[in-house]
C-alpha cells in the first residue's frame, strides 16, 4: 500500500514593481502551489491598496510564493524574479514610482536570508545588470497582509487591460521564453 504524504511546503516573499506582474510569472511556475498578491514589510496594520498606493504605509507591494521545494528550489524562484524585474531602480519598476514598487526580499528563515545575499553577491560579481548596483533590499517579512481579492490572479481575469496587455504580458513573455523548463502554460 503507497501513502501519499502532502509535499512540505515552504514560503517565500518577494517584491518587484507590481504585484499583478510577479503574481502571473510565478503562478506559472512547475512547483508553486499559490503565488498571493499582498503588501509587506511597513507599519500601518492591514492596508488597503489605496493606503498603500499613498506611500505613506511603509508597505511594498509583494507576491507571497507557497511552493514545494522538492520541484523547485528557493534559488530557482530568486532566478525568476531577478529575471523579470529590475533590481537596480530604486523605488521603482518602468512607469511606477513609489516606495511601494520597490525590490525585496522578504525572507521567512535565515537559510532564505543566506541564499538571496549569496545570489545578489554573485550578480554582483558577475556585472550583471552592466555592473549598476542592485539596490535590492532583504529583510525578514514583517507585517504582510494579503490584497483585496480582485488583486488575486489580475492578469488572468483582465488580460486585455491596458496595463496587463502592456505591462504585465511583456514580462510573462520574458518568463516564458528564459523559463521553459518549468513553465507550466507551456505543458
Amino acid at each position: 500500500m503507497t501513502i501519499n504524504t502532502p509535499p512540505q511546503l515552504e514560503e517565500a516573499t518577494f517584491a518587484g514593481g507590481c504585484f499583478w506582474c510577479i503574481e502571473t510569472v510565478f503562478n506559472r511556475v512547475r512547483g508553486v502551489a499559490n503565488a498571493e498578491s499582498g503588501y509587506s514589510n511597513g507599519h500601518v496594520i492591514a492596508p488597503s491598496y489605496e493606503d498603500v498606493c499613498t506611500g505613506n504605509t511603509g508597505h511594498a507591494e509583494v507576491v507571497r510564493v507557497t511552493y514545494d521545494p522538492a520541484q523547485v528550489s528557493y534559488e530557482d524562484l530568486l532566478d525568476v524574479l531577478f529575471t523579470v524585474h529590475d533590481p537596480t531602480t530604486l523605488n521603482r519598476q518602468g512607469n511606477d514610482v513609489g516606495t511601494q514598487y520597490r525590490s525585496g526580499i522578504y525572507t521567512h528563515n535565515a537559510e532564505q536570508d543566506q541564499a538571496a545575499r549569496a545570489y545578489i553577491a554573485e550578480l554582483q560579481a558577475q556585472g550583471a545588470y552592466g555592473g549598476a548596483p542592485i539596490v535590492t533590499e532583504i529583510m525578514p517579512v514583517s507585517n504582510y497582509n494579503p490584497a483585496e481579492a480582485y488583486h488575486q490572479r489580475y492578469f488572468e481575469h483582465n488580460p486585455e487591460a491596458g496595463y496587463c496587455a502592456f505591462v504585465v504580458a511583456p514580462k510573462v513573455a520574458k518568463f516564458k521564453k528564459a523559463f521553459s523548463q518549468i513553465d507550466t502554460s507551456a505543458a
